[in-house]
């Protein structure tokens, strides 16, 4: 690519046909083959709702997907890349982060009755600025863009291709099946004007011969004059930072390529709590990157017997995941495993949920709730949310870490500091997100915890989180160089809107 065309660089939609259709990876894929062919590139997704997020060094929060593509385009993440992210706290209302900040919390009717419409300005803005600085914008688009009902207020679909005149091409995931009928009905449920962006399609996860496929691609092709630019195939271990759902984060990716036995002579499992609004999951990925690591998710106390290590990890409902423990009866199986000296780690949330107390006025508006008493902690939820990139030191490692969370802590004592937090007996407790993802950090605080458990496991010297990271990155690559059409995606980004796509009717209703 020789560089960018006018005062704009090239871009393109990664659209997809339903939720997890695959496009937060191909969009990461993209961006890192660009970035080997010298391209520089950058993802972008106007509006993401997740409860994984991550903080820029600028002290934004945007969502984590968003982060491991910037990773991917090695690039340094930035607001500009996902000016606008939900937070869901109920089945019908979000904070709203605007450019990483918190606006306020909303409803679902209301952001889409208004609100979402207003934020269309600030997003191609964001885009323009991005393809100002970049040869290539990769921007991810969310749900399905043929969601009828939502379309007069789309924002991260059609919305922006149009605003930005991009050229979209639409992802499937052919492993639940019906993939030949989702790419013409979502090309067919859109307006004419819509679906003169839609430049060709995408197969994820295919099995088997792909010359099986190839009669239905043509047929496709002769019912909606449009390609199909690459058929993906099906591979394990390719899942980054995803939005939400614990199925395909990078722990999987990582027990799948860790090939080597246990380092000493016992694996450690490590159970994690699945509470309700869970966020951050990813936090445990860094522990499941060890040889001999199992880590689980669980939700009945009986899961928690057999664990060396019991996580609580972070929620965007506090008060509501320690009623959910009590209530499951994991609340009084997590405290017989401190009182017996077994090991315990809350991050954020559940850092909180170990402390003595907690006062909320802000995220559940509960008032004063008594918390589990396992740490010398009182909590107080303040209005403004802390964002923050701390570095550190702990169990003698140099630490980083990122923090989210209303919760301001006191810390009343304990046996030792732990990051901001602290130890008390076996249970430790901190608000750091990704400190496990420090390499000396991990092993120093596995090594306390097996012994803690008695078992005889010991750390790899070698593992590197970071290193992990990037292989997965280049294997999302290898991907799209080895199996995409990269002639016509490049076409694509470089000139824009194909013309003379046909329409497919009956359009939007």
């Amino acid at each position: 690519m020789s560089g960018p065309p006018g005062p704009l660089g090239g871009g393109l939609l990664v659209a997809g046909t339903t939720s997890d259709a695959g496009k937060s990876v191909v969009t990461a894929g993209i961006c890192r083959w660009l970035v080997r062919k010298g391209v520089k590139v950058a993802p972008f997704k106007a509006q993401n709702m997740s409860l994984n997020s991550f903080v820029t060094r600028e002290g934004a929060e945007i969502g984590r997907a968003q982060a491991m593509q910037a990773a991917a385009a090695r690039v340094e993440p930035s607001a500009l890349m996902n000016p606008v992210l939900l937070k869901p706290g109920s089945d019908r209302s979000s904070q709203v982060v605007l450019m990483g900040k918190p606006v306020g919390e909303l409803s679902a009717r209301g952001y889409h009755s208004g609100r979402q419409e207003q934020l269309l300005g600030t997003v191609t803005d964001c885009l323009a600025e991005l393809r100002r600085t970049h040869d290539a914008v990769i921007c991810e688009g969310a749900g399905s863009p043929a969601e009828i009902n939502l379309r007069r207020t789309d924002i991260v679909n059609m919305g922006i291709a149009r605003a930005a005149r991009l050229p979209v091409v639409v992802v499937g995931d052919i492993d639940r099946g019906g993939v030949f009928a989702s790419f013409f009905g979502t090309t067919a449920l859109l307006s004419r004007e819509d679906q003169a962006h839609i430049a060709g399609y995408l197969v994820n996860k295919f099995r088997g011969d792909v010359t099986l496929l190839e009669p239905g691609l043509k047929m496709l092709r002769d019912l909606t004059g449009r390609p199909t630019v690459g058929v993906l195939p099906f591979a394990h271990g390719l899942g980054i930072d995803e939005e939400d759902g614990l199925r395909v984060s990078m722990r999987g990716a990582v027990r799948e390529s860790v090939v080597a036995p246990p380092h000493g002579a016992d694996v450690l499992r490590v159970a994690v709590c699945a509470v309700p609004l869970m966020s951050n999951f990813t936090d445990v990925d860094a522990l499941a990157a060890e040889p001999g690591v199992v880590v689980r998710f669980v939700d009945r106390p009986e899961e928690l017997v057999d664990a060396d290590l019991v996580v609580v990890p972070g929620t965007r409902g506090t008060v509501r995941a320690l009623a959910w423990l009590r209530e499951r009866g994991l609340a009084d199986a997590i405290a017989r495993r401190a009182a017996e000296g077994r090991p315990v780690l809350g991050v954020c949330g559940g850092f909180q949920v170990l402390g003595e107390r907690i006062e909320d006025e802000v995220e559940s508006k509960a008032g004063t709730v008594e918390g589990l008493g396992l740490l010398p902690v009182r909590v107080r939820f303040a209005r403004e949310k802390t964002l923050a990139r701390p570095v550190g030191e702990a169990l003698g490692e140099r630490v980083e870490g990122y923090e989210i969370h209303h919760g301001v802590a006191e810390v009343l004592g304990g046996d030792e500091p732990f990051l901001d937090g602290c130890r008390s007996g076996a249970v430790w407790g901190t608000h750091w997100h990704g400190s496990l993802e420090s390499d000396g950090f991990r092993r120093a605080f596995l090594r306390r915890v097996a012994e803690a458990a008695g078992r005889a496991f010991v750390p790899a010297p070698d593992t590197s989180f970071a290193a992990l990271r990037e292989e997965q990155l280049d294997r999302l690559g290898d991907l799209i160089e080895e199996h995409a059409d990269t002639d016509a995606l490049l076409r694509l980004i470089e000139d824009g809107v194909p013309a003379g796509a046909p329409f497919i009717p009956p359009g939007a209703p």
